[in-house]
């Protein structure tokens, strides 16, 4: 009986010992864990606000750049306007009807249309210079480049 005993004792010993590792083990994890709320749950937060600003800032970028991307288009259906009225063919043209001797092509220049520059945006109104960083703001009013 004697050995039967000492056996369950040995037994609950090696139970103990792994009990206490095993406590030891939760204590550990619960450690790590106080430790990533403590600590790593605010940075991450911290660059969840970061992280909007940089949305933020994306968002704007596309507006600007659907803006700029607007007025290019319609700049360029000016200058085709520009080019048909005032154009270098019209001229090439002239010069060489007036060449074959009709009088009528040689001294009768049309009087141009006055251009009229449409409303351009400035970009130093999205990103201005003395900021040194490419921080958006809102648009002013619309200017006109002289």
């Amino acid at each position: 009986m004697q050995i039967w005993a000492k056996e369950v004792e040995e037994t609950i010993e090696g139970m103990l010992l792994r009990l206490e590792e095993f406590c030891s083990l939760t204590d550990m994890i619960r450690t790590d864990t106080s430790q990533i709320l403590e600590e790593n749950i605010p940075l991450l937060q911290a660059k969840v606000t970061e992280m909007r600003g940089v949305y933020a800032k994306v968002d704007q970028l596309e507006a600007f750049v659907k803006m700029v991307g607007h007025h290019v288009s319609f700049l360029e259906a000016h200058v085709l306007q520009a080019e048909r009225d005032h154009g270098a063919f019209s001229q090439a043209l002239r010069r060489w009807l007036g060449s074959t001797g009709l009088p009528s092509f040689r001294n009768n220049p049309p009087a141009p249309l006055p251009f009229e520059l449409p409303a351009l945006y400035r970009t130093e109104d999205y990103f201005p210079a003395a900021a040194g960083h490419a921080a958006l703001q809102p648009p002013g009013p619309p200017r006109r480049r002289l």
